[in-house]
């Protein structure tokens, strides 16, 4: 269910959005009862100036590296499943690809079931 949209500054490769990626992914079913196969993603390496975020801002210690990762999924996580979540994607992200923690931004995005189709014109879940 959950879509994933992950923007980095460029001189990222499409390999190191690839790895990102499989981050999020492995992150989401290991902690948020994420099937396997449920994997759609948009990866995409910005132009440095088209990321914008502040430095400091959450006491944290940003560098150009910062990675923003925005997961749509369906509602109903707990609190405790989110903080997991959050927590194994930044440590996924740092042993792979040497992201810093305060590099990471991490954005879910809650909608109800109705609201997704993933094919046929139909709505997959209603």
């Amino acid at each position: 269910m959950p879509l994933v949209k992950i923007w980095a500054r460029k001189p990222r490769t499409a390999e190191d959005l690839s790895t990102m990626g499989d981050c999020v992914h492995k992150a989401l079913v290991a902690t948020a009862n994420v099937p396997a196969k449920d994997r759609f993603q948009i990866l995409e390496a910005i132009e440095p100036a088209m990321l914008v975020a502040d430095p400091t801002y959450a006491d944290c210690d940003r560098s150009p590296d910062q990675v923003i990762v925005e997961i749509t999924l369906n509602s109903g996580r707990t609190l405790e499943v989110k903080k997991a979540l959050y927590g194994d994607i930044v440590r996924r992200l740092g042993e792979t690809l040497n992201v810093r923690s305060d590099d990471v931004l991490v954005s879910l995005v809650e909608v109800t079931k109705e609201n997704w189709s993933f094919g046929k014109g139909i709505a997959t879940y209603g």
